[in-house]
This record gives C-alpha cells, sequence and structure tokens, in this order.
C-alpha cells in the first residue's frame, strides 16, 4: 500500500516561536534549528512574512544588528503566548491518541 505524502504539519509563526524559546537567533539560525526539529524548511518570504506579523503583535522583538543579521527574541507576551498554544497542541495530541487507541 502507497502511504499518502499530506506533507509535515506546520505553522510558521508557532515554529518560529518554538525555535526563539531556545535563545535568540537571526533569521537563517531560525530556519536551521526548525528544520532540525521539525523537518520543515521555511523559505524566505514565509519566514519574514511571519517575523513582521509576530514583530506586529509584539510576541518578538528585534535585538541590534549583529554583523549584518537582525537576532529576533520572544517578548514576555510571546512566551505566554507560545506557553498557551502549546498547551492547547499537547490537549489536541492526547485527544488524538486517545480516540486511535480505541480503534
Amino acid at each position: 500500500m502507497d502511504v499518502l505524502n499530506l506533507g509535515r504539519f506546520s505553522d510558521p509563526p508557532i515554529l518560529i516561536l518554538a525555535s526563539l524559546a531556545g535563545g535568540p537567533k537571526h533569521g537563517y539560525a531560525i530556519t536551521v534549528d526548525i528544520e532540525a526539529f521539525a523537518g520543515v524548511r521555511l523559505g524566505p518570504g514565509t519566514l519574514y512574512g511571519a517575523i513582521a506579523r509576530l514583530e506586529v503583535q509584539g510576541l518578538i522583538e528585534a535585538l541590534p544588528a549583529e554583523e549584518r543579521r537582525r537576532p529576533y527574541r520572544l517578548t514576555a507576551t510571546g512566551v505566554v503566548f507560545l506557553r498557551e498554544q502549546l498547551a492547547n497542541l499537547g490537549t489536541f495530541a492526547s485527544l488524538g491518541l486517545r480516540r486511535l487507541a480505541s480503534i
């Protein structure tokens, strides 16, 4: 039987926030980190579009540039938001696993 490839389920803003939970990073470092922990490669347009939205929402902030690279970090609001989102994902995953166990 061939397995249908639906791709990875990903939400760029959550992936970026999860990456920054490990500490401040610039765009390329975020991309490399996300690919390592999630197996998802964000293109530059997706990455920087999501970063811009996260900044406007006050979930991340830019730090002073370092050698032409601008690092970003989570804000206190971003930490609270990410915790809430990950808790919701954990609840969703637990429910799905319980339902699968009955099949």
